[in-house]
């Protein structure tokens, strides 16, 4: 089996803030050789990594094989689900080449929600009970039997906005008939599922996984609604802080038996050998933990608190894992000290309807405040090499400090120094760490 090299080529593929996270943390180790970027147009990852000499693109992935070769890559770390769905690893692992990242038969844990929760039940692993239907009468036939409240799921890849958790009948009547009427979600809404609305806070727990072994790391939690208070519109996230206090270690060591080992189990019966990031999505119930959803990569604005609090050294880690070595990679005995909390600052009209354009000010001096770090996720320079807006979600400020407030009005005050026309953004990241850690004061 392959030794690792002592620097080590990387392709990074992606273009969003998560990916600019990666690339940051990836530039700050000794083992990194050359850095080549799929997505160059990302001012973020322009100014850390070397561009491929190809333009990206799924429909040609043999492309991205011969550059492989000719730049000779090691390692292959794919930052979004499409590709890893869409076969990338299979098409890029090689005897030299490793690809960090599950092929896309084990990437169905994400890209089939159906597949998904078919593989929970063989492996009794805890998850919402749960049907899926291929057609919308088969649906609303199902829903009218129903008297609890349900979530309606897209059970293909939908951006993380598939999903419609639904206060009554009619939302969820209105939920079917959005993916199989007016088809919103196009073809990975062509199967949905159906599941009981579990209730309890949610949190992500993610493991770096090598076939085998795994290197749990911290747990986090995602803030998807818009606004504060946890109001609006799903989005595919405006925010997250880690670690959270939601979930202790004992609950931590259930969610490795009951879940995360459990699926690597599975995975392993069903003839995959997972390599990657295995993130769970969890509902911490009075009955326990229970599966949301599984995601076959880091999520979308974790990933920018989690690079910081990695173990050991982050090339050395992700090549591990790839190359099926986990055991080999010295760790950090301890865990990080202190909080990370990221701010989304999402374009006017996110998330239906993003308006692109707007000249971002302001980046330089955010960034140079102690304990920030900003990363661009939908960003572009213009014609007059102008920051303008590019995406529905803008740019990721990070802030660490010794506690969740101190690491949430870094990233606040530096949210703040970041100006472009219709920014939006929640104040209120970390809302029910912080009431869990006023009530325990009182």
């Amino acid at each position: 089996m392959q030794r690792m090299p002592a620097k080590v080529n990387v392709l990074l593929v992606g273009g969003g803030g998560r990916e600019h996270a990666l690339a940051a943390a990836m530039k700050r180790s000794p083992r990194l050789g050359a850095l080549y970027t799929t997505h160059p147009d990302n001012p973020g990852l322009a100014a850390l990594c070397r561009p491929t000499d190809i333009p990206f693109d799924l429909k040609e992935m043999y492309r991205l094989e011969q550059f492989c070769g000719r730049a000779a890559i090691d390692l292959v770390v794919v930052g979004p689900e499409a590709p890893l769905a869409a076969g990338l690893a299979d098409r890029l692992t090689s005897e030299r080449t490793k690809v960090f990242g599950p092929t896309a038969e084990a990437a169905r844990l994400e890209s089939s929600k159906a597949w998904a929760k078919q593989l929970m039940r063989s492996a009794s692993i805890p998850t919402a009970e749960a049907r899926v239907f291929k057609d919308a009468e088969s649906a609303l036939t199902y829903v009218r039997t129903r008297d609890e409240a349900l979530v309606v799921k897209a059970s293909g890849l939908a951006s993380g906005k598939g999903v419609y958790v639904c206060e009554g009948k009619q939302e969820a009547f209105d939920a079917v008939r959005a993916m199989f009427v007016e088809r919103r979600f196009g073809d990975a809404g062509s199967e949905v599922v159906i599941e009981e609305r579990l209730q309890g806070p949610e949190v992500s727990v993610f493991a770096i996984v090598d076939g085998r072994n795994m290197v749990i790391l911290d747990a986090c939690q995602d803030h998807k609604r818009l606004l504060e208070g946890d109001a609006g519109p799903n989005t595919g996230g405006m925010g997250a802080y880690c670690p959270t206090p939601l979930i202790d270690g004992p609950t931590m060591q259930a969610v490795w038996r009951q879940v995360l080992a459990p699926t690597v189990d599975a995975l392993r019966r069903e003839g995959f050998e997972y390599r990657g990031v295995l993130y769970a999505g969890l509902m911490l119930t009075p009955g326990g933990p229970k599966v949301l959803e599984f995601n076959v990569r880091f999520g979308d604005p974790e990933c920018q608190c989690l690079v910081d609090r990695l173990p050991g050294d982050v090339v050395e880690l992700l090549f591990a894992a790839a190359s099926g070595r986990l055991e080999e990679v010295r760790l950090d005995d301890a865990p990080a000290a202190g909080s990370v909390c990221c701010i989304v600052l999402a374009a006017a009209g996110y998330p239906d309807a993003p308006q692109a354009g707007a000249v971002i000010e302001g980046v330089p001096e955010a960034e140079a405040m102690p304990g920030v770090r900003v990363y661009h996720a939908g960003t572009r320079r213009d014609g007059e090499r102008r920051l303008v807006v590019a995406g529905g979600r803008v740019l990721n400020v990070v802030g660490s400090g010794a506690t969740l407030e101190e690491a949430r009005q870094r990233a606040l005050a530096a949210a703040d120094a970041i100006r472009f026309a219709g920014k939006q953004l929640r104040r209120d990241i970390g809302h029910q760490a912080l009431s869990v850690k006023a009530g325990k004061r009182r």
